[in-house]
Parts: C-alpha cells; sequence; structure tokens
C-alpha cells in the first residue's frame, strides 16, 4: 500500500518530506511485524540484539559497552536488557578479572538454543522485506547507506 494510503495524506511538500516520512512509517512497521514474531519466544527486538552479539562473540565475553556499540537502537539501555536476559537465564553476568569496573556478559547454552530456533526468522522473513528482489535489497542497502552518509547531523 502506498504511504499516502497509509497515512490517509495525498499532498507532501516534496518528494524529500514524503521519502522521510514514508522511512519513519516503515521503520515503524517493520519493528512491528519483528516483534510479533518474537512474541512466541519471549524476547524484544533489543534483547534479540544483544544476544546476537553475544553469539557472535561466543566464547568470548561482551562488556556492556561493546554491546552499546554494536547494538541496532541506540538509545536502548543496554544494562537493563542484559538484567532481563539474565533473569530469562540466557545470559551471564560476571566482574571482569583484569578490570574489577567492568563486567563480562556472556551468551548461555539457553540463549544459544534459543537463537538457533529463531533463525528462521533471519533477514526480515515475515517482515516484508522479503517482497523485493536480491537486486532491489542490494540498491535499497545502498541509499540507506548513503542517507546515513550525512557528515552534518544537524540539517
Amino acid at each position: 500500500m502506498k504511504i499516502e494510503d497509509e497515512i490517509k495524506q495525498s499532498v507532501f511538500k516534496s518528494e524529500y518530506q514524503k521519502a522521510y516520512i514514508n522511512l519513519i512509517y516503515t521503520s515503524g512497521y517493520l519493528q512491528q511485524a519483528q516483534s510479533a514474531l518474537f512474541k512466541p519466544f519471549g524476547v524484544t527486538l533489543p534483547q534479540y540484539n544483544i544476544l546476537r552479539i553475544l553469539r557472535g562473540q561466543h566464547p568470548k565475553p561482551a562488556t556492556i559497552s561493546l554491546l552499546i556499540e554494536r547494538m541496532l537502537d541506540k538509545t536502548s539501555n543496554a544494562s537493563r536488557i542484559v538484567d532481563k536476559l539474565e533473569a530469562k537465564e540466557l545470559v551471564t553476568r560476571k566482574q571482569c578479572p583484569s578490570d574489577r569496573r567492568t563486567v563480562d556478559v556472556l551468551i548461555t547454552q539457553k540463549g544459544l538454543d534459543l537463537l538457533e530456533q529463531m533463525d528462521g526468522l533471519e533477514g526480515g522473513k515475515g517482515t516484508g522485506i522479503t517482497n523485493l528482489t536480491e537486486d532491489e535489497a542490494t540498491q535499497l542497502n545502498a541509499l540507506l547507506d548513503k542517507i546515513r552518509n550525512n557528515n552534518n547531523h544537524n540539517q
């Protein structure tokens, strides 16, 4: 469905405004679709993101600062998310032996098993992104990278 129909607005100030609104709307749409897919597994998108980072680090632990650096949503509270994952026994947390101010976070076998069950959801399956051809996905990636290549973040 076109953005005009989705938000019931037929006129935009410019194609740039329309593209911006379309991008924001689509981002929310994708997050909602992904959340619905994750619900049966009992994890949120930020929790899933941290688990994937930890799986990539495995068997090495990660620090909270590394998790923050690599998270998709930079506004997420990584410490709080790790608390919730620890309560679900999906991660463990231990004081770093070489730096007492740092905490090492490690994914558990239960966390690895959960991600293995969720691997079929990789790549946005079930969210509509697979409506694109591979060439279109490549083009979209290049365009999104170009948008973020703005050196002047104050525009």
